[in-house]
């Protein structure tokens, strides 16, 4: 492999990376969507949460300002996080009887572990590249990679029809919500997984051949 095409797989490598902190941090973080009901009165008790793929967290804050929507409001109360029922079954808040999906949920987790696989099989092989004539393990590598970043997607979109199933549904007194940093951690790293991988594909060909009458296997190998 050339100097060139080196340098571009090395930079390459590093947004992919970065892409693979992001899914790491947007898949242990419970910061995906924050939700919290309509105030219609001031001095009422605003109950908000947010939460991830594994569990939710609701803090109570009194709101004084009726002005003040409970989605602006920064909370300050002790927060209550519990897992789960179906990933804790010995856990007793009656809560996630009625506000979480369990299908939903279940598949967004277990698709964005199978994203974590797929980035650890795929740093496998692009760190057995760097031996002697490997380079071709750079191909399976950048598919990993791209396939990494489309099972992240896909549990990005699995949560927002979760989180719109929750708002929905008249058992919860949540009707608000935006998505948080750990939302935005999972849509970056798919941009960066899937782009990157393409590009390390793409910088991991050989070298096409220059005139008409040549093949891949005349034209001269790279130095």
């Amino acid at each position: 492999m050339s100097q060139t095409k080196t340098a571009k797989v090395r930079v390459t490598l590093f947004f992919i990376l970065a892409g693979g902190v992001l899914a790491m941090v947007a898949v242990v973080t419970d910061h995906w969507a924050v939700l919290s009901p309509h105030l219609e009165h001031r001095n009422e008790t605003c109950e908000a949460a947010h939460f991830g793929l594994w569990r939710i967290c609701t803090t109570r804050v009194a709101v004084y300002n009726q002005h003040e929507s409970c989605e602006h409001v920064t909370p300050s109360g002790e927060k209550n996080c519990s897992y789960f029922r179906h990933f804790n079954p010995g856990e007793s808040s009656e809560i996630f009887e009625f506000t979480t999906q369990k299908e939903y949920s279940i598949s967004a987790a277990a698709i964005a572990i199978f994203s974590l696989g797929f980035i650890i099989v795929g740093s496998i092989c692009a760190c057995l590249s760097f031996g002697n004539k490997r380079d071709y393990l750079l191909r399976p590598a950048s598919m990993f990679y791209a396939f990494a970043g489309l099972c992240l997607i896909v549990s990005v979109e699995v949560m927002r029809q979760s989180v719109k199933r929750m708002i929905d549904s008249e058992d919860t007194v949540w009707i608000e919500y935006y998505y948080s940093w750990s939302f935005a951690c999972a849509c970056a790293a798919f941009t960066l997984l899937f782009l990157g991988g393409l590009f390390l594909l793409l910088f991991s060909l050989p070298r096409m051949p220059q005139n008409p009458w040549e093949s891949c296997m005349d034209a001269e190998p790279e130095h």
